[in-house]
């Protein structure tokens, strides 16, 4: 992860959610539009520790992922996506919707696509603008 040597991130934390697997509508071929196919979402959220250390050990203190989470299911379950782009920047925008997210490094993978491939995907890493 060479996004990791960037020094605006040499203060943060790294909170993230891996291989999180939902069934999405997603795809542009005849087959893909039938039915909902499994996607692996990866997140990494960059905080700034002293945005995300709590004082008193309470949720309210820092970044919640089960916020990051439930979004990403309500987002992904909203309608059907014909490109992973568009579910994807979805998904960053939600991470963006935390405040102390200084930056978010996000993919999606749709591993049944292929038989010859483990995975197909796209990945973003982004600062907040």
């Amino acid at each position: 992860m060479s996004e990791l040597l960037d020094p605006r991130l040499g203060n943060c934390r790294r909170i993230f959610l891996h291989d999180f697997s939902l069934q999405v509508s997603i795809g542009f071929h005849d087959y893909e539009l039938t039915a909902p196919q499994r996607v692996l979402i990866n997140v990494d959220l960059f905080v700034p520790i002293a945005s995300s250390t709590s004082q008193s050990d309470q949720v309210q203190e820092v970044v919640d992922y089960d916020y990051v989470r439930q979004g990403i299911i309500d987002w992904a379950g909203s309608r059907h996506f014909n490109l992973q782009e568009t579910l994807l920047d979805g998904i960053v925008e939600i991470c963006f919707g935390q405040p102390a997210v200084h930056a978010v490094r996000a993919s999606t993978q749709k591993p049944d696509v292929y038989p010859d491939c483990r995975t197909v995907g796209i990945e973003v890493f982004r600062f907040r603008p």
